[in-house]
Parts: structure tokens; C-alpha cells; sequence
């Protein structure tokens, strides 16, 4: 039976006797940095002296220093950068202080999973990670709440190390919410999957699909656009909230009956064989190497996918459509293409 921390299982203390440095200050960095601090952890931040979040960081009242700078004062040096900078941050400004006794943790398990970061035998090597993202976790924090979150333990040194995780998601608010246990080979492969092949890649893929489908047969793009994209929050609130009987639950039984008959026929047997493929290019490191090599080239094709999905038609029709609806939090364009 898989198990959930809650405060009750955790010693807070532990953490609360340690020198925690943050690595990075964006979207993750700044929650854990704040979360930490009014939890009464000592918290200085890592940054590089020409980044722009020094500034934020020290209006919230927190010390900031280079990354070596707080890499030699920390106890517990948390990397809370992206993936593709870690491992030359590491290599460069971390693990020259990394001596015997003190803790390496990561929010996601991507560089240590794959091998381009490989700390020393003499230290603990552990995850906090958030099921959310950070502006959630200190919402939520401030709100006196958490977000839940996965710890993993790949390195124990100290014989602690499980401990000192719990003590850390404890401090910024999750076991109010649940810790579940897992490793860094699981949290990194089902992350990536989810991503590639549900949340991000294969939702993409389903709305943009469904919207080339009806105006290419002469509906009008702003139909399209609100079957296919707009009504999307509500079926997954729905889901989110009840899961997929709750959503049944809640639609028209047109709907259902549609869905259900309907919906095995786009997401098959041929859709699931190719999800295993996907899977498989995670667990053996295919991913992996084509992710490290294309950075390691300059993005180049990432560029280009990045771009030919940004001129995709119905982000011009949702441009427009979304100016016209003052009920949403934001209509600011927040991808840099220009547009309505």
C-alpha cells in the first residue's frame, strides 16, 4: 500500500538546523526560497551577479550571493534551474564546495537519472518536487496550505537523507497536502511521459488536430476554436476535480454516449503501441541523448518546432477570441508572437 506522509510523520526540525542555499529564483526557486525562509530555515539564493532576479529576491527579503558563494555556506544545496544548465553549474560552481556530509537536491530527477550529474559517494542526494508549479506552492503556503509532492532518496551518506526530505517538504508547506515516496528513475520517466505524451505533447497534438478537422471541413475557425480549445478547462476542472466518472457524470448523457463510443476510436490500440514507444525511448535514454545533443547544437530544431507551433492558426483565432473575454485572469500574449 503506498504511503503519504503528513506532518505528523516528518521532524521539522531537521531542516531548521541546516544552511539551505537555492539555486536559481524562477518559478520554482522564488517558492521554495520564500516557503523555506518564513518556515524559519536559513535560505540564501544562487545567482549569477548579471541575473535579474537579485533584485526580486532581495525585495523579499532573502540573501543572496553567487552560486559558489552559497554553495560553500550551504549545509543542503537545493538545484532548482532548468535541466539543460544544470550539469555545467554543477561542474563549475557546485561541486568544488560540495564536501563530505552535505546534501545535493533536485526537483526533478532528469541530470541525475541520465548521468550528467554525478555527485560524490560522501554526500546525500535527494528530491523535493512539487506537483505544481511555484507560484501555487507559495499560494498555497501563504494560504496556510500545501501543494503535495514527491521526495526520493538516490544517495543516503548521512543515513538521514529520507528524513532530511521529509523535513525539507515539510518546510514548504507539502506533507499539509501529502509526500509521497518515490525514486529518481520513477519521478523522471513518468514525468517526461506525462508530458510528451499526455499533458503537453499529446493534448497539443488532440486540440490542434480537432480544430484542423472541422475547418477544413468549412466550420468556422471560431467554432473550431471554442469546441475544440475553450471548453477544454471545463472538462478538465471536471476531471480534475471528480475524475473521469465525475466528468461523465456531469455532462449530457450525448456527450457520454459519444464519448465513450467515440473516443476509442482517436485514442486506440495503435495510439497506446505508440505511447509505449515513447515510453521506451525514456526508459532506455534515446530521449535523453536527443534532448543533451540538440542543446548541445544550439536548439536549432527546437527553434523551428517551437516556431512552426506558434504559427499555427489557432493561436491567431484564440488571440483574438481571448481579447474579447474579460472573465479570464489574463489576456496578455505571453508567447512573444505577434498577433491580435
Amino acid at each position: 500500500m503506498t504511503k503519504l506522509f503528513y506532518e505528523s510523520d516528518v521532524d521539522p526540525s531537521l531542516i531548521r538546523g541546516k544552511k539551505v542555499a537555492i539555486v536559481g529564483y524562477g518559478s520554482q526557486g522564488h517558492a521554495h526560497a520564500q516557503n523555506l525562509s518564513d518556515s524559519g530555515v536559513q535560505v540564501m539564493v544562487g545567482l549569477k551577479e548579471s541575473s535579474k532576479s537579485r533584485s526580486k529576491a532581495i525585495e523579499a527579503g532573502l540573501a543572496v550571493g553567487t552560486v559558489a558563494e552559497v554553495s560553500a555556506w550551504a549545509d543542503v544545496i537545493m538545484i532548482l534551474t532548468p535541466d539543460t544548465g544544470q550539469k555545467k553549474i554543477y561542474e563549475e560552481e557546485i561541486l568544488p564546495y560540495l564536501t563530505a556530509g552535505k546534501a545535493l537536491a533536485f526537483a526533478h530527477g532528469f541530470n541525475i537519472r541520465y548521468g550528467q550529474i554525478v555527485p560524490p559517494d560522501d554526500v546525500d542526494v535527494i528530491m523535493i518536487a512539487p506537483k505544481g508549479p511555484g507560484h501555487l506552492v507559495r499560494r498555497t503556503y501563504e494560504e496556510g496550505g500545501g501543494t503535495p509532492s514527491l521526495v526520493a532518496v538516490e544517495q543516503d551518506f548521512s543515513g538521514k537523507a529520507l528524513s532530511l526530505a521529509l523535513s525539507y517538504a515539510d518546510a514548504i508547506g507539502a506533507t499539509k497536502a501529502g509526500v509521497l515516496e518515490t525514486t529518481f528513475k520513477e519521478e523522471t520517466e513518468t514525468d517526461l511521459f506525462g508530458e510528451q505524451v499526455v499533458l503537453c505533447g499529446g493534448l497539443t497534438s488532440l486540440v490542434q488536430a480537432g480544430y484542423e478537422t472541422l475547418v477544413e471541413a468549412g466550420y468556422q475557425p471560431e467554432s473550431a476554436y471554442f469546441e475544440c480549445l475553450h471548453e477544454l478547462k471545463l472538462i478538465v476542472d471536471l476531471m480534475y476535480e471528480h475524475g473521469p466518472a465525475g466528468m461523465w457524470f456531469s455532462v449530457s448523457e450525448t456527450a457520454e454516449y459519444g464519448g465513450l463510443t467515440r473516443g476509442p476510436r482517436i485514442v486506440n490500440e495503435r495510439t497506446k503501441a505508440e505511447m509505449k514507444e515513447v515510453l521506451a525511448e525514456i526508459q532506455d535514454g534515446r530521449f535523453a541523448r536527443e534532448w543533451i545533443a540538440e542543446n548541445d547544437n544550439g536548439q536549432q530544431m527546437f527553434k523551428e518546432l517551437r516556431r512552426s507551433s506558434a504559427e499555427h492558426p489557432i493561436e491567431d483565432v484564440g488571440r483574438r477570441l481571448r481579447a474579447m473575454m474579460p472573465f479570464l485572469s489574463s489576456t496578455k500574449d505571453i508567447t512573444g508572437v505577434s498577433g491580435g
